[in-house]
C-alpha cells in the first residue's frame, strides 16, 4: 500500500464519521418509535451499550477496512479491533455519550482518530445532532468546517469555565465528587455534558476554557487531544488514584488554563 496522504486520511475520517452519524440518527428515529435497541451494560450497570453503538462501529470498521485494509483498528466496543501491518492504527468511539443518546439529549458524537509511531496524526469529532464536524491534521491546525479553531485565553484558575465528567464506577465517583467540591469554588463554573470527545472539541473551539477528567479510554480522547493541541492548547495525561486504584486522565486547555488545573491537581488537594 502507498504511504498515506494526510488529506486523504482526514477526508476518510470525516466521511466515515458522517456516515456513522447517519446510522445513529436512524436509530434515534427507531428509538422515538419505541424500538428495542437491545440496551445492555458493560463494566458497570451505568456503563451502557446498545445496538446503535454496535451498528455505528460496524459501519466505521467496514469503511476503514475497505479503504485501508492494512491499518490497525481499536474500537471501544471491540467488535472489529485488529492489529495492522501498515504502521497506522485507527482509534474509534462509535458513540461517545451513549447515556445522552438513549435519553434523547443532543450531546453525543462519533470520534475517529488515526495514529502513527509519533502519536495522533489526524482526528475527527462529528456531532450528528448539530451537523458540526471538528477535524485536525497534525501540524496543520484544527477546524470546524472551514473555520480555524483556537483555544480561549484566561488569566488563571478562577477565570476557567471547566468541562468535566465522571467515571461509571461508584467508588470512583465518590472521590471525583470530593475533588469537584474542592475545585468548584475555585473556577468560574463547571459543565458536565456527558461526552469527553465533545468536551475536548469545545475546548479546542474556545467554548470552554479547560477540560479535566479521569477514568477515560483512549477512544474517548484520541481525536479530541489533537483538536486541542492543533488549536494552540496543551494536553497532558496524568494518573490519579480514585476509588482505590490508579486511573488515567486528561487535562486540556490553553497554556494558562492547563497549567492552573495541573497545579491544582498536584498541589491544591
Amino acid at each position: 500500500m502507498l504511504p498515506p496522504d494526510d488529506d486523504m486520511l482526514v477526508e476518510l475520517a470525516v466521511r466515515t464519521a458522517q456516515d456513522a452519524g447517519r446510522v445513529l440518527l436512524d436509530h434515534v428515529g427507531r428509538l422515538a418509535e419505541g424500538a428495542d435497541l437491545d440496551v445492555g451494560s458493560k463494566a458497570t450497570p451505568t456503563d451502557l451499550v446498545s445496538d446503535a453503538d454496535r451498528a455505528a462501529e460496524r459501519t466505521i470498521a467496514q469503511h476503514l477496512r475497505a479503504a485501508r485494509p492494512d491499518d490497525g483498528l481499536l474500537g471501544e466496543e471491540g467488535q472489529a479491533s485488529h492489529r495492522g501491518t501498515s504502521g497506522l492504527r485507527w482509534v474509534i468511539d462509535p458513540l461517545d455519550g451513549t447515556i445522552n443518546f438513549l435519553h434523547g439529549l443532543a450531546s453525543w458524537c462519533v470520534s475517529i482518530a488515526v495514529e502513527d509511531e509519533h502519536g495522533i496524526l489526524a482526528g475527527v469529532v462529528h456531532q450528528p445532532t448539530t451537523g458540526d464536524t471538528f477535524h485536525a491534521h497534525r501540524g496543520r491546525g484544527a477546524h470546524l468546517g472551514e473555520r480555524a479553531l483556537a483555544v480561549s485565553r484566561v488569566s488563571g484558575l478562577d477565570d476557567i469555565l471547566l468541562a468535566t465528567g465522571f467515571a461509571y464506577d461508584a467508588a470512583v465517583r465518590v472521590d471525583q465528587g470530593r475533588d469537584l467540591a474542592d475545585l468548584l469554588p475555585r473556577v468560574r463554573d463547571v459543565r458536565r455534558a456527558g461526552s469527553a470527545a465533545l468536551d475536548l472539541a469545545w475546548c479546542a473551539a474556545g467554548h470552554v476554557d479547560g477540560y479535566l477528567e479521569f477514568g477515560l479510554g483512549p477512544w474517548d480522547w484520541a481525536a479530541g487531544q489533537l483538536l486541542v493541541t492543533e488549536a494552540g492548547g496543551t494536553v497532558s495525561t496524568p494518573t490519579r488514584v480514585l476509588g482505590g486504584r490508579e486511573h488515567p486522565g486528561v487535562v486540556a486547555g490553553g497554556r494558562v488554563a492547563h497549567d492552573a488545573l495541573a497545579t491544582w491537581l498536584s498541589e491544591g488537594l
